[in-house]
């Protein structure tokens, strides 16, 4: 029997570092917890998790680590694009045979204006290598960041290729027209849309679309599971317009590291701050000023305190 798609919530799980630089495999394992707790799955080493900060070696190393500290696989959807094949192969392959419930892979982003023939034998020459047919892809669309646009005609060859491991996206364009579009050509075919951000989270499930993986997931992952849950209703409605209000305070800070004071601030544990350059932490004026504004909408992180209790002790 088929396990179940991955569908609702997903968080692109930020990485901790430590003041070395090197991946605080405890609070990230504590940070996987809580967000399942949350009903939120785990993206990791997506965008937000400045998994193209980290080698190969590190993401399969907290890939096994998260497992072994028993966190459901289930709904994990861990990022394994690469500009090399053979990067891209090997990290899928290993996910697969951790049992994760799906990869979520870049198109190679070094070269631009590449053809379309170019990525669909990238992603052909990945599948072929990884050979195992638990594998199920997810293209990632991000334009802005990987200048190399998924087209329909793309997702079209590989769904022809390969109809059991080419089953979704992540559709980052922050276009929800184009998102829909991509709804409407494929869903029929069993094809799993996610947005990149929870904004059009109502209309991609009215549309026939599967959810979202949100980097604002990080922090808000109950609220928009919540919201998820409620489509259809009044309260549902009211839940987006909320999301949508924590959403926008966030979008006027630079994304990572303000998730990672938001994290820090609530979870009462500022080890959470440290990026990797060439990222570099917010100040803390700005910190306050955000934080300020999280709590004027009642913003909350319930539980988080406590899980990172558990990950400092």
């Amino acid at each position: 029997m088929a396990a179940a798609r991955i569908k609702g919530v997903l968080s692109p799980v930020v990485t901790p570092f430590k003041r070395d630089l090197s991946p605080d495999v405890g609070r990230f394992i504590a940070h996987c917890k809580w967000l399942i707790s949350q009903d939120c799955g785990l993206a990791v080493f997506g965008t937000n998790s400045e998994a193209n900060s980290l080698s190969a070696k590190e993401r399969m190393s907290l890939l096994e680590a998260v497992v072994a500290a028993g966190v459901p696989t289930a709904r994990m959807m861990p990022g394994t694009g690469a500009c090399s094949i053979t990067e891209a192969a090997e990290v899928s392959a290993h996910a697969v045979k951790l049992g994760v419930g799906g990869v979520l892979m870049l198109p190679p982003f070094y070269y631009k204006g590449v053809p379309e023939e170019g990525l669909f034998r990238f992603y052909s020459e990945v599948v072929q290598r990884v050979g195992d047919d638990r594998l199920r892809v997810y293209l990632y669309h991000i334009p802005g960041v990987s200048g190399v646009p998924i087209t329909h005609k793309l997702v079209e060859r590989l769904m022809k290729a390969y109809p059991t491991q080419i089953v979704g996206m992540k559709d980052s364009s922050d276009d929800w027209p184009h998102t829909k579009s991509m709804i409407d050509a494929f869903a029929k075919d069993g094809f799993d849309v996610f947005s990149g951000n929870e904004k059009p989270i109502l209309e991609n499930l009215k549309a026939g679309g599967v959810g979202c993986i949100s980097a604002t997931a990080n922090i808000n992952p109950g609220k928009i599971a919540e919201t998820i849950k409620a489509c259809g209703t009044p309260e549902g409605d009211k839940l987006q317009a909320w999301i949508n209000e924590v959403r926008g305070v966030m979008q006027g800070y630079v994304m990572i590291p303000a998730l990672k004071y938001v994290i820090a601030h609530y979870g009462s544990d500022p080890h959470w701050n440290p990026v990797r350059p060439p990222l570099v932490e917010i100040d803390e004026k700005t910190g306050r000023d955000m934080i300020e504004k999280l709590d004027k909408l009642g913003f909350t992180m319930p539980g988080l305190k406590q899980a990172m209790a558990v990950a400092a002790e």
